[in-house]
């Protein structure tokens, strides 16, 4: 669609060349003509079935996105409603949400004519044309509602400034621009309005199983709550299931999002108490209070996850969620994480989850394990780390130890998975091996945000079978902290979780471990040696304490790193009933991988041609507020 140039430089007059020159320029003209022609329409929205998912980007839903998945043609088209359309704006992907080092789809003005280009920007954030044009213009029309602005990119484009999309959390960034520019060049990214969403743009084919008759709702909604006027809150709210509350099976649930607050409500959880417990207190209110019962945190049984972008949430047609019934807590966890950047005073909320259940029981209950690391401080993250590594293992023992008790001769179906850390987690991944051969990831997110997690489809996954291993690797950030980052529950400590949501249901609950007490403490003896400092390991130290006292210089952050990849683990291979399974779970040797999977080879689109890189005219009028 870009206009095309002669990029002949000879100076011979012959007939031939004249001929060659008009040709181009007539063929320039009808691609302008055609583009102009098109974006230019004027008319009505397009169909909102067309674009199934939908996020604001802004808090003030000003900008508005809606996609579709085109899986034969490795494509997401883009529709971006712009309700209030100024002189332009930037729309595009990161790494973590940043300006710089981003790939940009760039709409912009000098006042008069309108562009449409495919651009980066550099390590300062400065705006270049990108030689490659990917992010295809399909359309622009207007509405009474706004100007929808539609265009297409390619999963992977092989380009090295491009946006490679996969599975997994994507941070898309936008920009409003206020004032004409009158060029792509010209545009300051530092003076521009802008922010971030992350979204999970890749959504996997899931038919949707047959509903039944007599299927019945129940609203986890906290009420009238007034967001807190600060820029994030997870709020808690408590829910008690009547008494005698029968066995029931969850088979889809959806969000109930209080009109106007869209932008606002971030994610929500719905989690289940601890059994082990009669009652549970009541609370409504921020889930990091002072005033928030300890108890609470026994709530931590994932019965369903929401994030923005989401839609509902189908269980497979054989299997359903149960609760209620003997062995079953009458007590629920309802957070939502608000995102309030604009920091709006007095908005009420009364969102929450919307759960469909049944009497009519299905053939499977479903269960949810946990896979990764057990929350202990003996997994830590020295400060100061860019990518630091820590993997937790559920081993071919656990999963043979307990056959056939736990897992079917014919294994398990997983079917989803959540992937869980606190603020310092990056990047996420679980694989299945078998027999010491890595055989298929089961999840991966690769630009994990821990304010945006959902519950994601697995797909297509093989049967997790008796003797194989489920490997959860976390990588971590601590650049801006000062001090050691311990395993634990607090939000300032760490997690490396993975939710697998699977069927049949089994005994086997949780599947984690942890560096074995014994080898750290030989770490701490020789940190001792090699240091002037001395790291106290009296009994009465605690390990967050000894971890404090050691001096991070290179060689102590080396010789964790190479303790964490070498040492024995101590396994929690354990039932339901928060019990191990019989057996010796001290002093594990780490399971031995002896083929890795290969990394996918990104598929390319065909070769630009030659033509160099222009933008695109739109006639879209004169814009701007009058």
């Amino acid at each position: 669609l870009g206009s095309m140039q002669n990029s002949g430089s000879n100076p011979c007059s012959c007939p031939s060349f004249k001929l060659r020159e008009v040709a181009s320029m007539y063929f320039t003209m009808i691609a302008v003509f055609l583009v102009i022609l098109v974006v230019a329409l004027q008319g009505s929205a397009p169909r909102g079935s067309d674009f199934p998912y939908k996020v604001p980007l802004d808090p003030q839903g000003l900008l508005e996105l809606s996609w579709n998945v085109s899986y034969p043609e490795q494509a997401v088209n883009f529709q971006l409603l712009i309700r209030d359309l100024q002189f332009g704006l930037l729309f595009g992907m990161s790494d973590r949400g940043e300006f710089e080092n981003a790939d940009l789809a760039v709409l912009w003005s000098d006042g008069r004519n309108s562009y449409f280009g495919d651009a980066w920007s550099d390590a300062k954030g400065q705006l270049h044309m990108d030689s490659q044009q990917d992010y295809q213009l399909l359309g622009a029309r207007r509405a009474p509602e706004g100007l929808y602005l539609l265009f297409r990119r390619a999963f992977s484009t092989c380009d090295p400034k491009d946006y490679l999309i996969e599975d997994g959390t994507v941070h898309l960034i936008y920009g409003i621009l206020e004032k004409p520019v009158h060029s792509l060049q010209a545009i300051n990214i530092s003076a521009i309005h802008g922010g971030l969403q992350r979204v999970q743009l890749l959504k996997p084919n899931i038919t949707i199983p047959e509903l039944p008759s007599n299927m019945k709702t129940m609203e986890i909604r906290a009420p009238d709550v007034v967001i807190p006027s600060q820029e994030t809150t997870y709020w808690c709210y408590m829910v008690e299931l009547p008494e005698n509350f029968p066995k029931h099976h969850i088979i889809m649930y959806e969000p109930v999002v209080t009109a106007g607050n869209e932008a606002l409500v971030h994610h929500m959880e719905v989690f289940q108490c601890a059994a082990e417990f009669d009652t549970f207190p009541r609370y409504n209110g921020p889930c990091d209070s002072k005033m928030k019962p300890e108890r609470l945190n026994y709530c931590r049984h994932v019965l369903a996850a929401w994030a923005m972008g989401a839609q509902a949430f189908y269980y497979p047609e054989e299997a359903g969620l149960a609760f209620g019934g003997p062995g079953s807590s009458r007590y629920l966890r309802l957070e939502i994480h608000y995102h309030n950047p604009l920091v709006f005073k007095g908005r009420r909320d009364s969102s929450g989850i919307r759960l469909y259940y049944t009497d009519n029981l299905r053939r499977h209950d479903a269960g949810i394990m946990e896979l990764g690391l057990v929350y202990t401080p003996v997994m830590a993250i020295p400060p100061g780390e860019d990518a630091f590594v820590l993997t937790g293992y559920c081993t071919d023992k656990c999963t043979q130890l307990s056959f056939p008790l736990a897992l079917p001769a014919d294994g398990i179906r997983i079917f989803a998975s959540q992937l869980h850390t606190h603020l310092a987690g990056r990047k996420v991944v679980t694989v299945l091996s078998r027999d010491g051969r890595e055989r298929q990831v089961v999840n991966s997110d690769g630009h994990y945000s821990p304010h945006f997690q959902v519950q994601k489809s697995a797909g297509a996954v093989e049967s997790w079978l008796g003797g194989d291993e489920l490997i959860t690797t976390c990588t971590y950030n601590t650049q801006n902290r000062s001090q050691v980052t311990v395993g634990g529950f607090s939000i300032l400590e760490e997690m490396c979780v993975n939710y697998v949501h699977y069927y049949p249901q089994t005994q086997l609950e949780l599947c984690k471990s942890a560096v074995d007490p014994g080898y750290l403490h030989r770490y701490f003896n020789l940190v001792n040696r090699f240091n002037d400092e001395e790291v106290c390991m009296c009994p009465q130290v605690s390990v967050p304490q000894q971890f404090d006292s050691v001096p991070w210089n290179t060689f102590n952050r080396d010789v964790l790193k190479s303790l964490y990849g070498f040492a024995p683990i101590s396994m929690h291979c354990n039932k339901s009933s928060a019990v191990r399974f019989p057996g010796e779970w001290e002093k594990q040797p780490l399971p031995t991988i002896t083929e890795r999977l290969q990394e996918p080879v990104p598929h390319c689109p065909p070769a630009p041609g030659s033509q160099p890189a222009a933008p695109i005219p739109l006639n879209l009028g004169q814009l701007g507020r009058d």
